[in-house]
């Protein structure tokens, strides 16, 4: 919309929503920005030049980050984009956590790896129409056209007279000022910037490191009771009975209380609720607290009954077809070698180290909610059907995650304290324990891959297949446990089947840090490995003659959507620049020590890895090193927290590959705190060399794919090391019985 620099503003949304419509096919209409053009009512108080941007009156600028933040450098990295094109000090930035408000914000979620694909050039504008606002501020005060000036950081300069004035001064007839349409505001030329592509301190780091009160564990209100619920052991258990009058006579307890709850895995399950002064009275209790469960029919099932099945099915015609090419049994019969081998993964849990916790407070028909949450719209509407509200009843205050990893895009723990603080009638912390948080997770489900290929003379692939065999029901896979047509090596050998058959499940499943991708990747990198070793070729090298010479493969439709292109020339280069800074093929290995390598591309990110492994006579493994290198696009936004996102996925893989897995026993999980599910110890942590290739293509996500090639990685390393194939994950399982 072109305005006159001093003309009114039109404070409606529908303006922003049409420019925001022009510049990417509706993705910036969930980045509505209404409040461009409302002014501070005193001069003396900070100006809102948008919904994003406030100007105080002494310079400094205040910048909302609009998604959660769980640990993935968000609140740091989208305040960057704003304050690049605003043109302001990164020193003079203060950066604050938007309440969750779809309205303004559009969707507010931390998932997929796509706040940056989907923010970088949105939010870039959002700044550069800010400093617009300022410019055209500056030209009405001297009179003189808006072309004539232009900024240095935090200051608008009128060329030719050589006068200047700070953003602060400029601020509140700023906030006055016409929104200029964010489609036409120029951006910046890359060469000049200031703040993108520079390393910067995550802004929450000097608060987290000293133990300030920031995540959702932390919250505090007046008159706030705290609340255990229990839940069935059993996944889909209900409340026959509960001795909830003698535990509510005990110490500091005030109400306990059976939750009919519903069987939706993401809503309010049945159970009891315990509420209490103090959390430790509240847990005590729990401890005499006495249920007669009905367990339903997921207590028949079990880790054992799943394998067995899985077994059984592999000798049957896969249910599904996922991809077909060629005829794989003409090419296997006339194959010079053929190739079989099994490979499995467990159920593994998201163990944020910050357990599920949420306080409510629910009066006079509206609800107040604090909630570490990655999609906490999606929460508003769970809390609004549960208790008969609106959308526009609920508050809810986004506080830092202590981790996330996908289980946070579930909200059950928030609907669950919202419930509680309505039956209680006053404000109530729900927070699980260690326990809780591992037996009521939505797990990375398991999964069973039977594969077989076949070599021609020369050791190059010409037959592949996989029989999947995971879960679900009716066709359609239980949430994340599916796999897309394709998966590597699809499309790359000339005969290709990939098909699955599906078993029934009782157990809440979900997206793990690289859904999908963080298990598929084990088991098709590793078997590839397997060839890559029966054709007596370097790995490496079997490598880059799959993927031939660079070209692009156009994504395909599948029921959840379109798959993205890949470029195969992209994959290249980081298999070829992980093998040069890791010395592949010139190192000297050291006895039981050994290299493995693996790749993998998803959330658009293109990742090679390498991995030294050392397994002593006992069977336990040291990870000695890990070289990753990634093509996410350009520039890397913020270098120091981008190379954080890639250390933190290896070391997160590799925790889970050596020693995590959830087993199932009779509907119930067995695993309960971290001594029987453990995570990665700070001396077993291997350093991480990070490297990114500069290429021409926009900037990506980061804090998933770098995850999916060390498990893979790893398991190859072990092989060189000591001839051992680990076809079965957690690996330290799999070698007590190799």
């Amino acid at each position: 919309m072109a305005t006159d620099a001093g003309a009114p503003v039109d404070t409606g949304r529908r303006n922003f929503l049409t420019a925001s419509a022009a510049l990417g096919g509706g993705l910036l209409l969930e980045l509505s920005v209404p409040l461009f053009g409302v002014a501070a009512e005193r001069a003396s108080e900070p100006a809102t030049l948008n919904a994003y941007v406030r100007v105080a009156p002494d310079g400094t600028v205040t910048i909302v980050s609009k998604n959660p933040e769980i640990g993935q450098g968000i609140k740091t990295m989208l305040p960057m984009l704003i304050a690049e094109e605003l043109d302001v000090e990164w020193s003079s930035v203060r950066t604050e956590q938007a309440l969750s408000d779809p309205a303004t914000y559009g969707r507010q979620f931390a998932g997929g790896s796509r706040a940056t694909p989907l923010h970088w050039e949105p939010l870039r504008r959002v700044g550069a129409a800010g400093r617009q606002m300022l410019i055209a501020a500056a030209a009405q005060t001297w009179s003189v056209p808006a072309a004539e000036c232009d900024t240095v950081p935090g200051t608008v300069r009128h060329r030719s007279s050589g006068r200047a004035l700070s953003y602060g001064a400029l601020a509140a007839r700023a906030a006055t000022m016409a929104a200029p349409d964010p489609a036409l505001v120029p951006l910046k030329d890359p060469k000049t910037y200031r703040i993108i592509g520079r390393s910067q301190r995550g802004v929450d780091s000097p608060l987290v490191v000293t133990g300030k009160p920031l995540f959702g564990i932390d919250v505090r209100v007046p008159d706030m009771r705290y609340a255990m619920f229990v839940k069935s052991p059993v996944f889909g258990g209900t409340v026959r009975s509960a001795n909830v009058d003698a535990v509510r006579s005990l110490p500091g307890v005030t109400h306990a209380f059976v939750v009919a709850g519903g069987d939706a895995f993401d809503g309010l399950a049945s159970g009891v609720a315990i509420v209490a002064r103090s959390w430790w009275a509240a847990r005590k209790a729990r401890a005499q607290l006495v249920i007669d469960w009905n367990e339903g029919p997921a207590a028949s099932q079990g880790s054992d009954a799943f394998a067995k099945r899985a077994l059984e099915l592999s000798h049957e015609a896969p249910a599904i077809s996922i991809a077909r090419n060629g005829d794989v049994s003409v090419a296997l019969s006339g194959a010079a070698q053929v190739v079989e081998a099994a490979y499995r993964y467990p159920f593994i849990a998201h163990a944020t180290l910050e357990p599920q916790n949420c306080t409510a407070r629910v009066r006079d028909g509206k609800a107040e909610i604090w909630a570490p949450t990655q999609n906490p719209d999606s929460g508003r509407k769970i809390v609004a059907k549960t208790l008969g509200l609106s959308d526009a009843d609920i508050t809810i205050h986004m506080t830092r995650c202590g981790g996330g990893f996908g289980r946070r895009l579930m909200n059950d723990y928030m609907v669950e304290a919202a419930w509680i603080a309505r039956e209680v009638g006053a404000p109530v912390k729900l927070l699980w324990d260690r326990s809780d948080d591992l037996r009521h997770d939505f797990y990375r489900p398991a999964g069973f891959h039977f594969f077989k290929a076949g070599l021609d003379v020369a050791g190059r692939l010409i037959a592949f297949r996989d029989h999947f065999v995971s879960f679900g029901a009716d066709g359609k896979f239980a949430p994340s446990a599916g796999m897309q047509p394709v998966e590597f090596p699809a499309r790359f050998v000339p005969n290709l089947e990939l098909g699955a058959s599906l078993m029934p499940l009782g157990v809440p499943t979900g997206p793990l840090r690289a859904p999908g991708s963080n298990a598929l990747a084990f088991a098709y990198q590793s078997f590839i490995d397997e060839l890559a070793h029966a054709a007596h070729r370097d790995p490496v090298q079997f490598r880059l003659d799959l993927l031939g010479a660079p070209r692009v493969f156009q994504g395909v439709q599948t029921p959840g959507g379109p798959t993205p292109d890949f470029d195969s020339g992209r994959m290249r280069d980081v298999l070829v620049a992980v093998a040069e800074r890791s010395g592949w093929g010139k190192r000297k290995s050291k006895d039981r020590s050994g290299l493995g390598v693996a790749f993998y591309f998803s959330h658009l990110g293109y990742f090679a890895e390498v991995v030294e492994a050392d397994v002593d006579a006992a069977g336990r493994v040291r990870v000695e090193q890990v070289w990753v290198v990634g093509d996410v696009g350009n520039p890397i936004i913020n270098p120091s927290g981008a190379e954080n996102q890639v250390q933190g996925a290896a070391i997160d893989g590799i925790s889970a590959a050596l020693g995590q897995a959830i087993t199932i026993e009779r509907g119930r999980v067995t695993q309960g705190n971290f001594d029987d599910y453990p995570l990665l110890r700070i001396d077993r942590a291997p350093p991480v060399d990070v490297h990114f290739l500069v290429t021409d293509h926009p900037p990506t996500g980061l804090g998933e794919p770098a995850l999916p090639p060390v498990v893979p990685a790893l398991c190859n390393a072990i092989f060189a090391a000591t001839g051992k194939r680990i076809r079965s994950l957690p690996i330290e399982d799999a070698l007590k019985s190799a």
